[in-house]
């Protein structure tokens, strides 16, 4: 069997607000100078799941993927560290700045590319945006079933079975492979990276494909391909006016108040 995991290098989503700041005129936001990076947390549950699977499956094949520069390259670096068989590192100007279908067009491409891949995890969505919706769109390019929210993935024969989380509980769904699940954090917490899988990982193979080596056109991928376009991106004023109330007597002051209660069309 063959898993492909779909994962993202991401600012800290632990670190404090204050070292966050927004860009306006370009529409982003800024992490600042040395933060911390992370591979999302729900994708490294992503690939805890993968790791299950094969305990189970002797013989699995798992591939770390991930779209963006150099740096990323860190994130696939985690994920062989705990335990995965090698790496696919998506990079080049044309992929950068992608929204969430030239995101999902860029991985389900390399996932064509892999060949035969019998499940592909992602994480229930990626910790920065929280947008979810890259995992549905890669299940729908590939044409292939999606089961979500998944807090337990078990594969019996040519079969895919997830406990999925409802608001209410949960339940069962099963799926035939090849199909997509989106992980989600009651899966439980991924495991961490032993020593000698953290040296072993300096040796495991990744590859590096851009845009050409996908067949994709460079207009239909990162910014250039995007469908869909943020107005504008602004911190919320949080100016306060506060005005007191005096009387000599309290009953007075009361009245008052609700005077100006009123005046105000609060009352």
């Amino acid at each position: 069997m063959h898993i492909a995991v779909c994962i993202k290098y991401i600012p800290d989503p632990e670190a404090a607000f204050s070292m966050f700041s927004i860009d306006e005129q370009a529409k982003k936001v800024v992490p600042a100078s040395g933060l911390k990076h992370v591979v999302s947390p729900f994708d490294e549950q992503a690939i805890e799941a993968a790791l299950r699977i094969r305990e189970q499956h002797a013989g699995t094949r798992i591939t770390v993927i991930t779209l963006g520069g150099e740096v990323s390259r860190n994130a696939l670096k985690h994920g062989l560290a705990m335990g995965a068989d090698d790496g696919v590192l998506l990079a080049g100007a044309a992929c950068d700045d992608g929204a969430v279908y030239t995101t999902a067009v860029t991985l389900s491409a390399a996932i064509r590319k892999l060949g035969a891949v019998d499940l592909v995890l992602t994480g229930r969505q990626a910790a920065d945006g929280d947008v979810g919706m890259v995992g549905a769109g890669v299940a729908e390019l590939l044409a292939r079933p999606l089961l979500t929210f998944a807090m337990s993935v078990a594969v019996e024969n040519v079969t895919v079975r997830v406990e999925r989380v409802l608001d209410d509980g949960s339940e069962v769904v099963e799926a035939d492979l090849p199909t997509v699940v989106t992980v989600s954090n009651e899966i439980g917490a991924p495991r961490s990276p032993s020593l000698r899988e953290t040296m072993r990982a300096a040796r495991k193979p990744v590859q590096v494909w851009k845009a050409a080596d996908l067949d994709l056109d460079v207009a239909t991928v990162g910014a250039a391909g995007a469908r869909s376009m943020r107005e504008r991106l602004f911190a919320p004023s949080k100016a306060v006016q506060c005005e007191f109330i005096e009387a000599p007597t309290p009953e007075e002051q009361g009245a008052r108040l609700a005077a100006r209660l009123r005046e105000a069309k609060v009352l």
